[in-house]
């Protein structure tokens, strides 16, 4: 009789054992959430080299209209799905390649199945030219503005260039040389409305499958980086904020961007994502 369990008994365990099961399974995902959400590598607490940022004024003007703007061409291959607005000046359209240009009838700009905006060169009719001037004016201005930022007190020569795996609290970063993520990554840690800007002398590289992580509410729109050699994003990359770059920008395969592709030379795409930050 005490090994007798009725049907409705039955019942009762497998949907209490049922519900332990999905218990556990949310439980387990808030835990990998809160993992992914932790600092990367062995040090889990910012770096104290950052300071207030409510100082950093850095505007765009007119450039912050376009997710990619260039002077001597932008460049695709393969499958890229690019959002907003992208442009060329004072080169033609045709440095701009790869995409499947459609003119417009108003010959004022041009379409592509891989660009949710419009795209604008400087040999299309008025006022696409000036328009165009302008906005590489004031691209450059921010780039000689956004480099020469010296409040709050930049920090320098951060880990000789290496900032792989480190945590990084908000404020202005010098480097005389090149800046490195490696696959570890790098995790900026701060506010809604805190800023960073990364001003880098030699090249920006991103290692394969390097990520820049973002918590505490950081938001990608307040990160500039600021390079004087060229910005290279590895396979499969993450790149969290908008590029300033005197030379070139090149995206290697897969790479994601959720920011501004600003460069005073050209921008070489390969089957990437690049979007515009919220």
């Amino acid at each position: 009789m005490n090994n007798f369990i009725s049907a409705s008994s039955k019942t009762a365990v497998r949907t209490t054992f049922c519900s332990l099961l999905i218990l556990l399974a949310i439980t387990s995902g808030c835990k990998k959430d809160n993992t992914e959400n932790t600092p990367w590598g062995s040090a889990n607490e910012p770096t104290t080299e950052g300071q207030v940022t409510g100082s950093i004024q850095l505007e765009l003007g007119d450039a912050a209209a376009f997710t990619i703007l260039a002077k001597s061409g932008i460049t695709n291959t393969g499958k890229t799905a690019i959002q907003g607005n992208i442009g060329v000046s004072p080169i033609a359209a045709t440095a701009i390649t790869g995409f499947a240009l459609s003119t417009d009838p108003s010959n004022q700009f041009s379409t592509s199945p891989f660009v949710t905006g419009k795209i604008y060169a400087a040999d299309y009719a008025t006022p696409t030219p000036a328009v165009l001037t302008k906005a590489i004016d004031n691209m450059e201005a921010a780039y000689t503005t956004a480099y020469g930022l010296t409040i709050p007190t930049p920090t320098v020569e951060l880990n000789d260039g290496n900032i792989s795996g480190r945590t990084i609290a908000p404020g202005i970063y010098k480097w005389s040389t090149g800046l490195l993520v490696s696959e570890a990554g790098v995790t900026l840690a701060g506010g809604p409305d805190d800023k960073w800007v990364f001003q880098i002398a030699g090249d920006l590289t991103l290692s394969s499958r390097a990520r820049i992580k973002l918590t505490g509410g950081a938001k990608a729109k307040n990160i500039t980086w600021v390079v004087a050699g060229q910005a290279v994003l590895g396979t499969n990359s993450h790149l969290c904020g908008s590029i300033l770059s005197k030379t070139l920008i090149s995206l290697n395969t897969g790479s994601y961007v959720t920011g501004r592709l600003l460069a005073q030379t050209a921008v070489t795409l390969n089957a990437n994502t690049v979007d515009l930050p919220k």
